[in-house]
């Protein structure tokens, strides 16, 4: 009798660690994200639109909906105005996914008020029990300004250290002033 027991118990142990297989692989397919032009998502969003009009059942009504749509991209707009960053892509993919650590490889382009940049770092995350620990690894920096000889060693600074909110912060700051000498100099031409 306990013979029979056994095998269902083995079965279902079975059957669990392929549900937590399945379940993993899932997660990470749905973690991969790849960029979008602005055409893509616009005719995304036109299309949930669409489909929201038909179907609102017991959910938010169309109209509560382009309103916090609205609300979200006018939330966007100020922070782009505040900070001059606009993203323009973004593709991450996990490289390594156990229990206590997973790395991702993110690759992120955009602009910071007329500069372009272009960074690609790894992003390793460890976790205890208490905390979840994250580190940024291989961070590697593209900048059409990196000709100029104190940006290419602030550039190289932060590759060596993985610092991104150094670099962010000190981008906006910089980008600020590279446009006003820019439009000061195109005024004395």
């Amino acid at each position: 009798m306990d013979n029979i027991y056994q095998v269902y118990e083995d079965e279902i142990q079975a059957l669990e660690e392929e549900i937590q297989l399945l379940t993993e692989k899932y997660e990470e397919i749905q973690q991969e994200s790849t960029s979008f032009s602005d055409e893509e998502i616009l005719k995304s969003i036109q299309s949930f639109q669409r489909e929201m009009q038909g179907e609102s059942k017991g959910q938010d009504s169309p109209s509560d909906l382009k309103a916090q749509l609205e609300s979200l991209e006018a939330d966007l707009s100020f922070l782009v105005k505040l900070t001059g960053f606009q993203f323009t892509s973004h593709s991450k993919k996990t490289l390594e996914r156990t229990k206590e650590r997973r790395v991702q490889k993110h690759r992120l382009s955009g602009n910071c008020h007329s500069l372009s940049f272009q960074l690609e770092f790894q992003l390793l995350e460890m976790q205890s029990k208490e905390k979840v620990s994250a580190a940024v690894t291989d961070l590697s920096i593209v900048m059409e300004s990196r000709e100029d000889s104190d940006v290419s060693k602030f550039v190289s600074s932060i590759e060596e250290h993985g610092d991104l909110v150094t670099f962010f912060r000190s981008l906006s700051t910089y980008a600020q002033w590279f446009e006003h000498r820019r439009c000061t100099f195109l005024h004395f031409k």
